[in-house]
């Protein structure tokens, strides 16, 4: 079984440089996906911010054994006993989702893995749920089988691969309605994004990769080494 996991981290006021370059440095990622914990394990930065994006194998990871070199650099958040140093973003939205090991493995190999934001206006951030929930379980038309968008507060994380994979999902939708608008349009999306402040463009912005690694990747990379050695 794979669980896809997101999260997001603020770092410590004047601790940015040092803990993008802790996570560049880090192996901890790499190693899980080498041996086989996770399927795919990226990094990514905006402003203070700082998100992962990972794919257990079977047993859920903690994101300290992911990224545990950036542990002191971030703030500590409140409101569950312990602070944490990592908020899990909520799946908002996906249109498709792994039905199994074999189902998630990429097929073709991956140019670009793309980290994007973006703020909701907070008053819409209920209707945003409740349409792409419809389009999601409903199966309405079909879209990139490893995009996946999640939420804190009203900041929505979006993770992307390309070139995009599109295909029918496995596993079947939840709703048997017929509730999503014909015309997504009509759903006006336009009109829950809060523009952004330095020039007013709507929706999503991408954001700076620190690392990418995936397990068919990592592996093919080591096979090439034994046969340059």
């Amino acid at each position: 079984m794979i669980s896809r996991m997101i999260y997001r981290g603020i770092w410590k006021p004047g601790q940015q440089e040092a803990g993008l370059q802790a996570l560049r440095e880090d192996v901890q990622a790499s190693r899980l996906v080498r041996e086989g914990a996770l399927m795919t394990a990226a990094a990514f930065s905006w402003r203070d911010n700082v998100f992962l994006y990972y794919e257990c194998n079977g047993t859920e990871v903690d994101p300290l054994k992911v990224a545990e070199a950036a542990g002191p650099h971030l703030i500590d958040w409140a409101g569950e006993a312990e602070p944490r140093k990592w908020i899990p973003m909520v799946d908002v939205f996906h249109f498709n989702e792994p039905a199994g090991y074999e189902h998630w493995l990429r097929k073709a190999p991956v140019e670009r893995r793309v980290g994007r934001v973006a703020h909701l206006k907070r008053e819409m951030m209920a209707s945003y749920i409740y349409y792409h929930y419809q389009l999601q379980e409903e199966r309405a038309f079909l879209g990139d089988k490893y995009e996946i968008i999640a939420m804190h507060e009203n900041l929505l994380f979006g993770y992307q691969e390309f070139p995009k994979v599109i295909e029918d999902p496995v596993v079947p939708g939840r709703l048997s309605t017929k509730g999503t608008p014909e015309n997504w349009g009509d759903s006006r999306m336009d009109l829950h994004f809060q523009p952004w402040e330095d020039d007013g463009y709507l929706y999503f912005k991408p954001v700076e990769l620190i690392y990418a690694y995936y397990i068919g990747e990592i592996h093919s990379e080591e096979e090439a080494g034994k046969t340059e050695a």
